[in-house]
């Protein structure tokens, strides 16, 4: 197996990606699936590409592997040209949402299937076989057919039968959505794991913000065939770089309003939801003058039935609804000027009985370092 990468490799200027998407596009007769998408994907990460049906990462992920044909554009990985290398050349192997497994062979069948394609010495293929069952923790159900083996057990060794052959890359598509809600966030500790150890690169696509953002070195979300951010999980959620992406990674209150003060320590902007003006930290400068979108996430105001303290933004309201998930709540609270506003703030204490309820009058703060200025 490769030995593992450098943590943060696309921090480094000198570091060559692995895997370069320069340009590309693709066209299915008038409709455009991908447009014009450049990403870099550097060695030992976990990329994923993140987005809603129909947004293009998986277009992007088949025309990785091979499956599908650029229409413009270059894709290189290792620094080779692979737009007109087949899949079976390609150094990278692909794991499917269904798994793929031949219902007639072992588990142990399975994964050796591609090593024996290649003619490989029988001895080495048993050592292999049984190294990749040990990683994903199968040795026992090596004899067993998949119809005996539960959804995770599947989902194992689809995995092993990809990582038997060594890729220099690691195709995901949806791996875990077949599983259920508490199999699936163990399975995403183990892939991470399993992805840290072997330090081969994996590309992920998927729907679920959750899976992304606890799986992935860095994302790239997508909405109608262009990558419209790419970042860290930290950096995608506390700085998204457009109301788009603000909006789909997790829950976002967006007040609409116009940068009235841009000073080297805070910008000041009006807005005609709220009663007063807000004050941010200042990021990127902003003239006088421009509209924009003031982002703060739930989680980063409170709310209280007392004004905040001095120097803090607020708002005034009435609770109108509440939905309690046992660890957090969410408040969804209704402004004077008919904006409703969600806060979450955590169940601290063992109660049955909630501090604030339905049309109570509260207020919400927030830190002037918690709200970001978008003006896309």
């Amino acid at each position: 197996m490769a030995s593992p990468a450098p943590r943060f490799p696309w921090t480094d200027p000198n570091a060559a990606p692995l895997i370069r998407f320069e340009g590309v596009s693709k066209r299915f007769g008038d409709f455009v699936a991908v447009e014009r998408v450049d990403l870099a994907i550097h060695r030992g990460e976990f990329f994923s590409l993140l987005g809603a049906s129909g947004c293009g990462k998986t277009t992007l992920l088949r025309m990785l592997a091979g499956f599908e044909t650029p229409s413009d554009g270059k894709i290189f990985i290792d620094g080779i040209d692979m737009t007109a290398i087949p899949p079976y050349e390609r150094p990278v192997n692909m794991m499917f949402q269904s798994y793929a497994l031949f219902p007639h062979m072992t588990v142990a069948g399975n994964i050796a299937f591609g090593l024996k394609q290649n003619s490989l010495p029988k001895p080495v293929i048993a050592d292999k076989v049984k190294a990749v069952l040990d990683m994903v923790q199968m040795g026992k159900f090596a004899d067993r057919k998949p119809h005996q083996l539960s959804g995770g057990q599947r989902q194992r060794v689809a995995l092993a039968r990809c990582l038997v052959k060594e890729p220099k890359v690691l195709l995901l598509d949806e791996p875990l959505a077949a599983l259920d809600k508490k199999l699936r966030e163990q399975t995403q500790l183990e892939l991470v794991n399993i992805q840290d150890r072997i330090g081969i690169t994996f590309v992920m696509v998927t729907h679920d913000q959750g899976e992304a953002m606890t799986m992935s070195s860095r994302i790239g979300v997508m909405n109608a065939g262009v990558i419209q951010q790419v970042g860290t999980p930290v950096e995608i959620y506390e700085y998204p770089g457009s109301r788009f992406v603000a909006d789909f990674i997790g829950a976002a209150n967006m007040f609409e309003g116009t940068v009235t003060v841009d000073l080297p320590d805070h910008v000041t902007t009006t807005c005609p939801e709220l009663e007063h003006d807000l004050t941010i930290a200042h990021g990127d400068p902003v003239t006088v003058g421009t509209p924009v979108t003031v982002m703060v996430r739930p989680e980063k105001m409170a709310i209280s039935r007392d004004k905040p303290a001095e120097g803090l933004n607020w708002a005034k309201g009435s609770i109108a609804d509440i939905a309690y998930l046992g660890d957090v709540s969410t408040y969804h609270v209704l402004l004077a000027s008919g904006r409703k506003v969600q806060v979450l703030q955590t169940n601290l204490r063992h109660t049955n009985e909630q501090p604030l309820t339905w049309e109570d009058e509260v207020h919400l703060g927030w830190h002037p370092a918690n709200a970001l200025v978008l003006t896309r």
